[in-house]
């Protein structure tokens, strides 16, 4: 029977290229996803993570082989590595971002110990994507993601992929292909089972298969099983249904199970039809969305499963958008499952930025086109597959190659080919361009998606000067109404959700691009409200005042206009205690946008300089019921220091983590741009804090992360900065 195993933990590292002659004493016990330096969130080197580590694990098997093949499976290591066990090299990959095993059995001790060895390679090698020119985003270094061990029997399924199709009409159609290979040296005979099942209830159907089925030795072969589902229940961005596909793999005419496999799909069908529109389940649907960079402060890319489920719930629930674009490369199988889950479709993407390599280079790129696809194929959020290198120069060659490829794989899905010129071959099925226009070109072809706008117009820091920050969120709202009234336009997806740190060639001075609409940590600035903004008031109220509510901060001072987020029929403004009127959407401005902005003119009189500056409130109305609030202080001198981790309750795993955000706030709990305060962290309990510490704050908000270790108990972490109040967080290690 096939088992798998996670793999992540009792590793050992070393910041060197060391052989076996040096002792276990010189390494540091680690467990993955790890990477192989841990950094400020910004102002350093990425020269610092470019060099050569070994990883070395001892290890016992944790159950007997029983003539079984035992692979290892790394989800990704960065960038190039050689795997060696009991000193025989039994694996290599060149690449960062897409799976890949190593065939262990041959050279196994099953009865005593083995030793495992992985040269890590992390320099930035010109041979492989996305290296040889510049490159604007960090790789970092590390086995990042996770490892597993995995049994099975000679005889196996190597891949499960499902199709649906139909699925609109009464009676859908699903279609398994089941990919088998036969390892041993024995001609083997087998029958297979499979079914389909709704993961929300008991709902079961057997899927007819064949008769016995003969595989020569050391072949392969591919199954095409076929059956219907009456009426199913469709996945959509607002009911996410899933069902599961099981195939089971019995030895001779159908005695003992030999093997297992399942995965999770979706009835759905996603086009990008001829008229520019996109259409969901028959219906068309305006893509809003943003980009997302993999790395994180402090630790790179190595992120463990909740931290990626919660950037899938921010792009979807805090932002609202509808759609993610990985760029520039497959993300982790974590990320992408929730987004399954909860319903946020996905661009997804091969390795690159602007430059294509040589020969061998872009056999990788082939390689990672066809890894992605088989990975990822049975995802139903992923409604596009992008096959060019990002912005880079036409090549019909490999375009047509990496696009037939696809296809092959996939039949089902979309390709795209993201660049930043409209007089670009276009071999892909939707024509994805980089717009930084300003605005939204009048497409060449259809369909066209835009698939990143601002980001390096106007990079924006959280703690820059008001107006800025206004500026920023007004441009995604300009750009993204400007889309929803094009016919021809089938979404726009704004360059970026988070800050990331880059190479010295971009961004700002600090080696961070200030692009996103949140910053490094995920926290907000201005232009996120403006996409929240646009979430209906049925799911909840949003409401945020664009305003520090002060004299000094915009070039001529004061604040007039004040610019209100929300997505409430009407607010009120009230100076103090005065109301200065009621006020609706401008939707003279932004007549597309589901919910436009509030621009309030004529707070000029209340602004002028020696008058008596009073509080701010800002009350929302819908269908003239007030549903929200924000007060802001005319004083703001800080008031708190708060402290709030994302998750009350970790799992002691040693890997298991949550980001732990403090502010300093006014005494409405307004973020305070300009309280540039040290803050220091301890930390009491089975877990450690990831990030500077202490930390100086700039801007009113940053993160920390906590990360379990191997003990349950109880976490206490208390923040604290001078004049303020100790802040206490709690969190549960079980």
């Amino acid at each position: 029977m096939r088992t798998n195993l996670p793999f992540n933990h009792d590793w050992l590292f070393i910041a060197a290229d060391v052989g076996d002659e040096t002792p276990d004493s010189a390494f540091e016990s680690v467990i993955l996803p790890h990477t192989n330096k841990l950094f400020p969130h910004h102002n350093f080197d990425n020269l610092e993570y470019q060099f050569i580590s070994t990883y070395r694990k001892r290890f016992k098997l944790p159950e007997p082989r029983a003539g079984r093949r035992i692979f290892l499976d790394f989800d990704a290591a960065m960038i190039a590595c050689e795997v060696f066990l009991n000193g025989v090299k039994v694996g290599e990959h060149e690449g960062g971002y897409t799976p890949f095993s190593c065939d262990l059995t041959d050279y196994l001790d099953e009865k005593g110990e083995n030793r495992l060895v992985v040269r890590l390679d992390s320099r930035e090698r010109a041979d492989i994507p996305p290296f040889g020119f510049v490159v604007d985003y960090l790789t970092f270094g590390g086995i990042y993601r996770d490892v597993r061990l995995r049994y099975v029997e000679p005889l196996h399924i190597t891949n499960l992929c499902v199709r649906t199709a139909n699925v609109l009409a009464p009676t859908a159609d699903v279609t398994l292909l089941v990919t088998v290979q036969n390892q041993s040296p024995q001609t083997q005979t087998f029958t297979v089972e499979a079914s389909i099942s709704d993961t929300t209830s008991d709902s079961k159907q057997a899927i007819p298969v064949p008769g016995a089925v003969t595989l020569n030795p050391l072949e392969e072969t591919t199954l095409t099983l076929t059956e219907t589902w009456d009426r199913p229940a469709l996945w959509s961005i607002d009911d996410p249904h899933l069902y599961r596909a099981e195939v089971v793999l019995r030895s001779g005419a159908g005695s003992s199970q030999i093997d297992r496999v399942d995965t999770r799909f979706g009835f759905r069908e996603a086009e990008f039809r001829k008229d520019g529109r996109f259409y969901l389940n028959g219906q068309p649907l305006k893509l809003i969305g943003l980009n997302r960079h993999q790395t994180y402060p402090y630790f790179g890319a190595a992120a463990p499963a909740r931290l990626q489920r919660k950037d899938a719930e921010i792009i979807k629930h805090e932002l609202g958008c509808n759609i993610v674009r990985t760029s520039h490369y497959p993300q982790a199988t974590s990320f992408l499952d929730h987004c399954d889950q909860i319903g946020l479709l996905v661009f997804e993407e091969i390795p690159g930025w602007q430059h294509i390599g040589d020969r061998d280079w872009q056999g990788i790129t082939l390689r990672d086109v066809e890894a992605m696809i088989l990975r990822d194929r049975n995802h139903p959020s992923i409604i596009i597959w992008g096959v060019r290198i990002n912005e880079s120069q036409d090549d019909e060659a490999l375009y047509r190659a990496t696009n037939d490829l696809a296809h092959k794989l996939d039949p089902t899905r979309p390709t795209g080919g993201v660049r930043y010129f409209l007089d670009s071959q276009f071999l892909e099925d939707v024509f994805t361009y980089n717009d930084f226009s300003n605005t939204i070109v009048e497409p060449k072809y259809v369909p066209h998606l835009v698939t990143e706008f601002s980001g390096h117009m106007f990079p924006t820091k959280s703690f820059d000067q008001e107006e800025r920050l206004i500026e920023h969120a007004l441009r995604h709202a300009r750009i993204q109404d400007k889309q929803l009234g094009m016919s021809n336009v089938a979404g726009a997806i704004g360059w970026c959700a988070f800050d990331y740190n880059t190479h010295k060639e971009f961004g700002s001075g600090d080696r961070i691009c200030y692009h996103g609409v949140m910053d490094i940590w995920r926290l907000p600035k201005y232009a996120a409200y403006l996409y929240s903004s646009q979430i209906s008031p049925s799911v909840r109220p949003v409401l945020q005042a664009a305003t520090i509510w002060s004299m000094g901060d915009r070039s001529a001072g004061g604040n007039d206009p004040l610019v209100v987020f929300s997505n409430c029929d009407e607010i009120d403004v009230f100076i103090g205690n005065d109301l200065f009127g009621r006020f609706q959407p401008d939707r003279e401005s932004f007549p597309n946008l589901p919910h436009p902005p509030f621009q309030v003119n004529g707070l000029a009189i209340f602004s002028t300089w020696g008058r008596r500056l009073v509080d701010l409130r800002v009350v929302g109305y819908l269908d003239g019921q007030g549903v929200i609030e924000q007060h802001i202080e005319s004083s703001p001198i800080p008031s708190a220091l708060e402290l709030r981790p994302d998750d009350a309750v970790l799992d002691a795993d040693g890997m298991d983590m949550t980001r732990l955000v403090f502010r300093i706030v006014d005494r409405y709990g307004n973020r305070l741009p300009f309280a540039t305060q040290v803050v220091s962290f301890e930390i009491d309990g089975p877990a450690d804090l990831i990030g500077e510490n202490p930390f100086a704050l700039v801007g009113g908000q940053a993160a920390l992360y906590v990360r379990a270790r191997c003990q349950p108990g109880t976490v206490t972490v208390r923040a604290r900065t001078p004049r303020l109040p100790e802040a206490v967080a709690t969190i549960e290690l079980r």
